[in-house]
């Protein structure tokens, strides 16, 4: 007797994960992990890495901007702690925290006229 809310269900190949049709399956969806991996994944942690080593590497005098937008000039930092001092104005001096500073502005090398 036909029922009208279930279908008959019929085996399937007993294949296997490795069966080349499973393959073609699954292939484009680790295709498309592939790309985004290479394309989105791996560049972003490398910057997070760089930044991370820009911000443990912060000397006095660095140009920073904060994760608020706040340009300034560092004045104080010490190794065992997280919060470095800021100057964002003349003679305003602030401490921040140093995982919110997102750009480490690149100090102008000075020019050889020789």
């Amino acid at each position: 007797m036909n029922n009208l809310f279930f279908s008959t269900a019929y085996a399937a190949d007993a294949g296997g994960i490795f069966n080349p049709t499973a393959l073609m399956q699954y292939g484009p969806i680790i295709l498309i992990f592939g790309v985004f991996y290479f394309l989105l994944i791996r560049p972003q942690q490398k910057r997070q890495k760089e930044l991370r080593e820009q911000q443990n590497g912060l000397r006095r005098g660095d140009k920073v901007v904060t994760a608020g937008g706040i340009i300034g000039v560092v004045q104080a930092t010490r190794e065992d702690s997280q919060e470095v001092e800021v100057e964002i104005a003349s003679d305003v001096k602030v401490k921040i925290v140093r995982s919110t500073i997102t750009t480490v502005i690149p100090r102008d090398k000075p020019t050889n006229d020789n």
